[in-house]
């Protein structure tokens, strides 16, 4: 039975704004939101951290091109002052889009050409030639990398309008910093006014995140740069989810710092977004708890499952330590990973469980599954029909909302499932990962509906997948160890303490959902200690948000895709591939 709840050398821009008390170029704006509040920002230096994660002082110097021309460029209007399109500007005729071949060849020219420097050139190959040369030509400037390297990542593909789109992957090194800028975009090719085939000017042609009005530029930092590391000393640079955590990340105290420079994007009515850091090479190192090959094979399963533009995010913790393993999200900017919060649907079942474990109800306790069930509200399960002999372990496996809601309603006083939540789970805690992050918010029902749509995972619970991992990673050890990205983080623990006989019935029914439930799909072929549940969460409209969360030995993730229907489809095959990865028997 599925869940249902009533189931990226060269150019930028130059301006000014004010941020935090500090001169740090164009745009200003506010910090992207989440859903259902913003972040809490962790505890410790949040003077350093607020510095090094978004202050920025003196923009270096911008020659060439006055203010004006710069944004008229990143806009993708005229470059003439606003008169009539330079001649070249293509005009949308009835002829036939580029054939993928075209597309291709076109695209390879225009990389080349911009990769060694020739914006002339470069700009030529564009539907707006001279707009484009004016942008390209700020981005060489203001972004003044040593090398730049830009190489298609595959073959053309159809975009939304019909037209062939190009996905290219922009590698940029800079004097005197270690790593590389590294991110993926894409370029559209049209037919120009001579019918050749041309590359579709747009701002986003120089990075996937800029915008009509937005800037980039490398800014040089007020204070202190470091070079993080994963746990085995391995460098973090390169990896799209990182780039906005990386830079929030502090020295221990006492620590010799230096100063560094950073690539900053702009846009009105946004905060500026650090999109690279450059990173001196003798800058000190701090070494996270992240595991540089699981983020690799995270950050992949992520983009695979938010194609087509659904936001998504992972977690990976260990379940022995607490340590986080992985994050990845998309889309990048606001880390949903860790700042989100959203109803987790029937992952919140475990919970439940637990609770109704302790209250006297055993795995083989006879639960029966109903077609509908009432509290007024009246629910129902994706398998429709009367399952009268189901038990508990069931319709855990196979996700049965109503038998968790009559029982729940049954045996669980109000207030009962967030007091286990806290104490044994440590959900509702203030938690300090070493970044911002988002505590998880139970509240106490209200009424029979609430408590219903809690038992289930919806309503008003808000969690995200730090919580969800964190959840799975107490069931397969046994015990609540808060998340952490470094050692040295602050760390909370519960109030109480998962009974022994509670967490080895709830890893009995993780295990059977994974082998013989809702997750066998996704889990199929694991092996070692393994063990799932699946969330589908409505999301007040046509679509449901799909969840999972899972262990393989001592390893325990949480995915969630945004509209991507049931548990064990989208979150399932991404939780399972980082599983596979990393995960031992």
């Amino acid at each position: 039975m599925q869940d249902a709840g009533g189931p990226d050398g060269y150019q930028g821009y130059a301006g000014n704004i004010e941020f935090d008390g500090y001169d740090i170029g164009d745009g200003d704006g506010d910090r992207n939101g989440d859903e259902a509040g913003a972040p809490r920002r962790s505890g410790a230096r949040k003077a350093v951290l607020a510095a090094v994660g978004g202050v920025f002082a003196a923009l270096l110097a911008v020659g060439g091109y006055g203010l004006h021309n710069i944004v008229t460029a990143v806009q993708g209007g005229p470059s003439n002052g606003g008169g009539a399109q330079p001649s070249g500007t293509s005009a949308r005729t009835p002829q036939a889009p580029p054939t993928a071949e075209e597309a291709a060849a076109v695209a390879q020219d225009f990389l080349a050409t911009w990769g060694r420097g020739d914006v002339t050139a470069a700009s030529a190959l564009t539907d707006r030639p001279e707009t484009a040369r004016a942008a390209l030509a700020a981005f060489q400037q203001n972004v003044p990398a040593r090398t730049l390297a830009l190489t298609a990542t595959g073959p053309a593909t159809t975009g939304t309008d019909g037209e062939p789109v190009v996905g290219f992957r922009t590698k940029a090194e800079f004097e005197g910093a270690t790593g590389a800028w590294e991110y993926d975009s894409t370029l559209g090719v049209v037919r120009g006014a001579s019918g050749r085939a041309v590359v579709r000017w747009a701002p986003t042609v120089l990075h996937p995140h800029l915008t009509q009005g937005g800037t980039i530029a490398v800014k040089t930092l007020p204070d202190p740069v470091f070079k993080a590391t994963d746990r085995n000393g391995k460098p973090l640079d390169g990896f799209p989810s990182l780039a906005a955590v990386l830079p929030m990340i502090t020295p221990a105290d006492g620590e010799a710092v230096v100063s560094g420079r950073a690539v900053v994007l702009s846009a009105t009515g946004r905060e500026p977004e650090q999109l690279y850091v450059l990173t001196p090479p003798s800058a000190p190192q701090v070494k996270l708890t992240l595991d540089a090959e699981l983020q690799r094979v995270a950050e992949e399963a992520v983009k695979q499952q938010a194609a087509g533009g659904k936001p998504a995010s992972l977690v990976a913790i260990q379940p022995s330590t607490g340590h986080i393993l992985a994050m990845a999200y998309s889309p990048s900017g606001h880390n949903r990973a860790v700042s989100a919060g959203q109803a987790p649907g029937s992952t919140m079942k475990v919970i439940t469980s637990a609770a109704l474990l302790e209250a006297g109800v055993t795995p083989d306790t006879v639960v029966p599954c109903k077609d509908t069930t009432n509290s007024p509200r009246q629910w129902h399960n994706d398998e429709r029909g009367d399952f009268p002999s189901y038990t508990l372990a069931d319709d855990f496996s196979r996700s049965c909302n109503t038998g968790f809601i009559d029982k729940g309603l049954e045996k669980l006083q109000p207030g009962t499932l967030a007091k286990v939540a806290r104490e044994q789970f440590g959900l509702g805690l203030e938690w300090h990962i070493g970044i911002d992050s988002r505590d998880a918010t139970i509240p106490v029902p209200r009424s029979n509906d609430e408590a219903a749509a809690a038992y289930i995972g919806q309503g008003t619970i808000q969690v995200n997948s730090l919580a969800m991992a964190s959840v799975a990673a107490t069931v397969q050890s046994g015990r609540f160890r808060q998340p952490v990205l470094r050692d040295d983080a602050e760390r909370v623990t519960a109030p109480g303490a998962l009974p022994a006989g509670v967490a080895r019935d709830l890893r009995a029914m993780m295990a059977r959902t994974a082998t013989q439930g809702t997750a066998r799909t996704p889990m199929a072929g694991l092996t070692g200690q393994i063990g799932a549940k699946t969330g589908t969460a409505e999301s007040g409209g046509t679509t449901t948000n799909s969840w999972f969360i899972a262990y393989r030995g001592d390893l325990a993730v949480a995915a969630e895709v945004d509209g991507g229907g049931h548990g064990f489809a989208a979150a399932g095959v991404a939780a399972a591939q980082v599983l596979k990865a990393g995960g031992k028997g």
